[in-house]
């Protein structure tokens, strides 16, 4: 698979850190419970079809990026920096 830097142009997605959906970046209070946590770790949802998720340009520019896929068909529709999604954001 390749990926859209918007930075840095085409690369091969090995150069990308997978962070996940943005459901998984919302991390639980740390008072929560087990439960909560427990979920929070363990269960994700593995839709069939158009998602959005947020990777990282690790070995570039170090830029968070959204990308849109399908999960059935393996087709990268769309790329885009991430502003404010995830700590750390290379972008200002």
């Amino acid at each position: 698979m390749r990926l859209t830097c918007p930075v840095c142009g085409e690369r091969d997605r090995r150069e990308f850190y997978y962070k996940g959906d943005g459901v998984a970046l919302n991390r639980p209070a740390p008072d929560a419970g087990t439960e909560a946590w427990d979920d929070y770790v363990h269960l994700r949802d593995n839709p069939a079809g158009v998602t959005q998720d947020l990777w990282q340009h690790d070995g570039g520019c170090g830029a968070w990026i959204l990308v849109t896929r399908n999960t059935v068909t393996h087709e990268v529709l769309a790329t885009g920096l991430a502003r404010g999604r995830a700590e750390g954001t290379h972008e200002s």
